[in-house]
């Protein structure tokens, strides 16, 4: 569904990635709808999607760095329904796959080697380069899939970036992506709804207290709609 929901936007992404990098090699607003459009049709057979805290979201052109919990290799699909242009910082090896790895590179998203310290602090500047020229970039703050669906301890990476360059950090919630196609299990599509949450804007000046503060809000509201759903079963 991803490959056939993806041909025709991806033959536009190739058209019109050259003018982008002309006149909006930052933010890329030029393509912005496209990837919206393409997980939107990507995901509608297999689930719906519930968005709560839209009020949230920064204006569209103001420059954030947004983070959110990580259960599953399709979490990216909810995220991108938003329409935000920030960047994702991703694996080097799935820019590599056909297709979606092409449509990642073409968009501007930032690849990074897995245990490797100079990669990061890379990923890490250039995400600064890109917050400094406006545009938003997004980290999934653990690292990895959560195999168990409990929360991970988080890194500082995205934290470093939003003090240092002063802009908001905005938590999100991801909630359910880990029971339709769980961590180690890409071959299976369970039937399930998922529910994003976008909660406030967090500002500060300090990595470990921004690091803290996003990781108790997410930690929070998963124990509140894990208590949500006991309480329904």
């Amino acid at each position: 569904m991803t490959v056939m929901a993806g041909v025709l936007p991806f033959g536009i992404l190739i058209v019109a990635h050259p003018l982008a990098l002309i006149f909006d090699p930052y933010k890329t607003k030029f393509y912005n709808l496209i990837p919206k459009l393409w997980a939107t049709a990507s995901i509608a057979p297999f689930f719906d999607i519930e968005l709560e805290g839209l009020e949230n979201l920064p204006p569209q052109n103001a420059p954030a760095v947004y983070v959110s919990n990580h259960q599953s290799i399709i979490d990216f699909y909810p995220l991108l329904t938003l329409g935000r242009s920030f960047k994702f910082i991703g694996k080097n090896t799935v820019f590599l796959y056909p297709g979606i790895g092409w449509a990642m590179y073409i968009l501007g998203m930032i690849p990074v080697k897995r245990m490797d310290i100079r990669s990061h602090l890379e990923a890490v500047r250039r995400c600064m380069d890109l917050v400094r020229n406006g545009a938003s970039v997004f980290f999934f703050p653990e690292g990895t899939r959560s195999k168990d669906g409990k929360l991970g301890d988080f890194k500082k990476g995205a934290f470093t970036v939003a003090a240092k360059t002063g802009v908001p950090v905005i938590p999100m919630t991801l909630i359910g992506t880990g029971e339709i196609m769980p961590a180690g299990m890409e071959h299976v599509v369970n039937s399930g709804s998922v529910k994003l949450i976008i909660h406030k804007p967090i500002k500060g000046n300090d990595p470990e207290i921004l690091r803290q503060l996003a990781r108790n809000t997410i930690l929070d509201t998963l124990s509140i709609e894990a208590q949500k759903k006991k309480g329904l079963s």
